[in-house]
């Protein structure tokens, strides 16, 4: 992908309104965020696996690696089981502004039971618990942004 391809992709993602866009080609990472709701410009992070080419910076764009993962260091959370997004959207811990959380951490839940609500494109899906247990932790703030995959709970099983 050449410079004036990633311009054109900013444009683009800048014009349809998207807050944030993440492409991976091949050895190549591209994250564009626009300043929508917040004060800060547009920031587009481009990670590429080394190549033998020297790299050309004419773009507009600032080139930043992308952090690997950290690997939790205490073994506390390894009996825990994860609940992850298993969409992209903004979070929510209860289902309407007067209503109660669906969970606090302490509380005891079952297989189908509700945990939280995530709105994606105006469309507020209820996510259900697939595991029994007592939550331990939540991981998200309430009307946060989440990613696929993305953590959400922390339930110990036992």
């Amino acid at each position: 992908m050449d410079v004036k391809e990633i311009q054109q992709l900013i444009k683009f993602v800048a014009k349809s309104g998207a807050s944030e866009v993440k492409l991976e080609i091949e050895d190549l990472k591209i994250t564009i965020k626009t300043g929508t709701g917040h004060k800060s410009s547009d920031v587009t992070y481009i990670q590429q696996a080394p190549v033998a080419a020297a790299p050309v910076a004419a773009a507009p764009v600032a080139v930043e690696p992308i952090a690997a993962p950290v690997k939790a260091s205490s073994d506390d959370n390894s009996s825990y089981i994860t609940v992850k997004s298993p969409i992209i959207g903004t979070f929510y811990r209860r289902p309407s502004p007067d209503k109660p959380n669906f969970v606090e951490v302490g509380s005891s839940i079952s297989e189908g039971d509700a945990l939280c609500v995530i709105e994606a494109m105006k469309l507020f899906n209820e996510i259900e618990s697939e595991v029994s247990g007592k939550i331990v932790k939540v991981l998200v703030d309430d009307a946060s942004p989440v990613e696929f995959d993305q953590p959400l709970f922390l339930v110990d099983p036992s």
